[in-house]
């Protein structure tokens, strides 16, 4: 990268520099502030506040705890995890399946890595999942949760559409957010195949594992991310498997 001159816009931000916080049954890696750790000069990206690279034992997880006005997506890697709130809603979240819970004007959930039998043998396996925050479009709103299995589009290695509130996504993406400024793609590549990054204000790509190269900017590894600020277009291709996240935001948070 030290003889790469990144073009105006672009903002690498290595896996090596996000702040850690290691629990024991938890282990988080956080792209922008959070929690104890906060720098006033990286507390987001557009409208996208929280991304959370996370991994947590088996038969642990978060207690019940409340969340208010913001958008949470999660997407699941590798494992499963039980979502529970207070709004009667609970399911098991997996890979390819695509998750919101809208908190609005208040919700209490939890999070579980639960064991699970498979032909009489229980397993403990972590759970490995990503999970995004971005602001509604208005405060105040009634709880939501929504969610939606995705498996077969991801096939397709292109990127396909997560979560949006846009409204050309209408019809078209798995789950909906309450933010007609934001949406969010998934991609999982093989070696060669190739996509486009959409062109927007605000772009962040997030490279959930595996490893790609970037026009104009080059490889990027596990835990990798570029922010894009009035530029896009840019082609990712992957140089091993991977499993690529990109928000695309028209808007950001007001200073």
């Amino acid at each position: 990268m030290s003889d790469i001159i990144l073009p105006d816009g672009v903002d690498i931000r290595r896996a090596a520099e996000r702040f850690t916080s290691d629990f024991g049954w938890l282990d988080s890696k956080h792209s922008f502030s959070f929690g104890q750790h906060y720098d006033h000069r990286n507390t987001h990206h557009g409208l996208l506040l929280v991304n959370n690279d996370d991994v947590v034992d088996a038969g642990t997880g978060f207690d019940t705890h409340p969340h208010r006005d913001m958008e949470i997506v999660t997407w699941v890697l590798e494992g499963s995890l039980v979502h529970q709130d207070s709004t009667g809603h609970n399911g098991v979240i997996y890979p390819g399946l695509a998750q919101r819970m809208s908190a609005g004007r208040g919700i209490l959930h939890s999070e579980k890595n639960d064991s699970w039998r498979l032909g009489g043998e229980v397993h403990r396996d972590p759970v490995h999942f990503i999970q995004m925050w971005v602001v509604p479009d208005e405060n105040n709103i009634t709880p939501g949760y929504e969610q939606l299995e995705i498996e077969h589009e991801l096939l397709s290695g292109g990127l396909v559409p997560v979560a949006s509130g846009m409204s050309k996504h209408d019809g078209e993406a798995a789950i909906r957010i309450r933010n007609k400024y934001a949406a969010l793609y998934a991609a999982r590549l093989q070696p060669g195949q190739a996509v486009q990054l959409p062109e927007a204000p605000y772009l962040h790509l997030f490279v959930a594992r595996g490893a790609v190269s970037l026009e104009g900017a080059g490889e990027l590894a596990t835990g990798d991310a570029a922010r894009f600020t009035a530029i896009g277009g840019q082609r990712v291709i992957a140089t091993e498997p991977a499993e690529i996240l990109v928000w695309e935001m028209h808007a950001t948070i007001a200073a």
